[in-house]
């Protein structure tokens, strides 16, 4: 069986991330994801097109649910506020730009927006978490996109992973222990998980500051596989992520590890008030 470069079984492999500067603008041909969820907090669409088919650990899909929480989820609309460790699966298959507590009832929160389009002459499906702000209604925001990519031209059910980020300001709600100000607290994650052995997070997932601007792994102001800073690609094939590297090599670079993080469970349970 072929060992992927994220797998859990091979703690060893990492994945060099660019590290350039410290401003990032990567989000881009937003206007093709125009379908909107309505302002809320914690909830979901119901299964929406792709457009495309998905080969994920051998099943195949055609629908998604686009969480507001910062993800997409495959089997189950997924209402979870407080980030985990998402190697167990527990979630099943998880896209995750940026899972925390989104919260679009904020005063000058936008929406977020979805849906399948064409890119550069493929199918794709994009959703825009573009100036959204965070539980309690907190008026601050973050602005971070993901677009998969139909490459049924490489394989049937292949397809392209991409998370951009424009801005990243508040990492957690109030209801995950962050106070007003949304630092601190159980921290975003940004990640997938595919299969057992195809699962990973990006550096500063889970801890406090890493990935907001000007924080150790801040999302903005790093790259992976893309010469762009604030941009992270991956390619699904046969199912699980492949083993991609960055395409312009700098001299700072930052391991794409994996966490073997404890779920938090007790945050997870939490209630909002």
């Amino acid at each position: 069986m072929t060992r992927h470069i994220f797998s859990r079984v091979g703690a060893a492999a990492v994945l060099a991330l660019a590290a350039v500067g410290s401003q990032a603008g990567a989000i881009h041909d937003a206007g093709l994801f125009t379908t909107p969820l309505a302002a809320n907090d914690d909830g979901s669409t119901g299964l929406v097109n792709l457009s495309f088919i998905a080969l994920i650990n051998s099943t195949s899909y055609t629908q998604t649910y686009v969480n507001n929480n910062g993800n997409i989820t495959f089997t189950n609309p997924l209402g979870t506020f407080t980030p985990s460790a998402i190697s167990s699966g527990a979630f099943g298959p998880i896209i995750a730009p940026f899972f925390a507590d989104v919260d679009t009832r904020a005063p000058g929160s936008s929406l977020v927006t979805y849906g399948a389009s064409t890119l550069g002459g493929r199918h794709v499906f994009g959703v825009d978490w573009i100036n959204v702000g965070v539980f309690n209604a907190q008026p601050i925001f973050n602005s971070f996109q993901m677009i998969l990519t139909d490459r049924n031209d490489v394989g049937a059910g292949d397809f392209d992973i991409q998370f951009n980020y424009d801005n990243v300001v508040w990492e957690a709600g109030t209801a995950s222990g962050a106070p007003n100000g949304g630092l601190g607290g159980a921290s975003a994650l940004a990640g997938y998980w595919t299969s057992t052995s195809s699962n990973a997070t990006l550096p500063g997932s889970l801890i406090n500051g890493a990935l907001v601007n000007g924080g150790s792994n801040a999302l903005i102001s790093h790259s992976l596989n893309s010469n762009v800073l604030g941009q992270y690609n991956f390619q699904v094939r046969a199912g699980a992520v492949v083993p991609v590297i960055p395409a312009v090599p700098e001299p700072e670079t930052y391991a794409l590890m994996l966490l073997g993080l404890a779920a938090l469970g007790a945050a997870n349970r939490r209630r909002k008030i």
